[in-house]
């Protein structure tokens, strides 16, 4: 049977137990229709790119299936009729990633990174070291003196009046 990544998004208002509904919904057509979900992923809210139907964010959930197309046909038709779902898309693959997809192992990553205590971050004023970031006003870095200019020239009042009736 062909193998299927299938990734759905819901509004940001639904409970996580509605999502999980909505899942098991989809995985009983699967499986009713002769295929089986290998991985089941909620990668939670995150901020959408652009606002969809009035929100800015969704719960994002992913399936691996190994199906046959009408399962998938069915799903989607599911999908398209059910307000909860925003978007949804399938993409047919060779094969299924064993483990975490790359969205769970950057949210692993980030963990760590934030149980670590590193990671940029903005810097307070006075540990700024010795290169680049913000420097003091009087500090004008290679540009050197500009010396005393002196007043600028008076303004020709024709000059002014050719810029209006332009």
């Amino acid at each position: 049977m062909p193998l299927y990544e299938h990734v759905f998004l819901t509004r940001q208002d639904a409970s996580a137990q509605q999502v999980e509904e909505l899942t098991a919904q989809f995985k009983g057509v699967v499986e009713q229709l002769g295929g089986k979900v290998t991985k089941v992923e909620q990668w939670g809210v995150k901020s959408l790119s652009y606002r969809l139907r009035k929100n800015r964010k969704a719960h994002f959930t992913l399936l691996n299936l190994d199906t046959p197309p009408a399962a998938i046909n069915e799903i989607e038709r599911q999908e398209r009729l059910n307000e909860e779902v925003l978007r949804y898309i399938t993409v047919r693959v060779e094969e299924l990633e064993e483990g975490p997809s790359a969205m769970m192992r950057k949210v692993d990553r980030d963990r760590e990174r934030d149980e670590r205590g590193g990671g940029g971050g903005f810097r307070d004023r006075g540990d700024r070291g010795g290169g680049g970031g913000f420097r003091d006003r009087g500090d004008r870095g290679d540009r050197g003196d500009r010396g005393d200019r002196g007043p600028r020239p008076p303004r020709d009042d024709a000059s002014d009046d050719q810029a209006t009736e332009a």
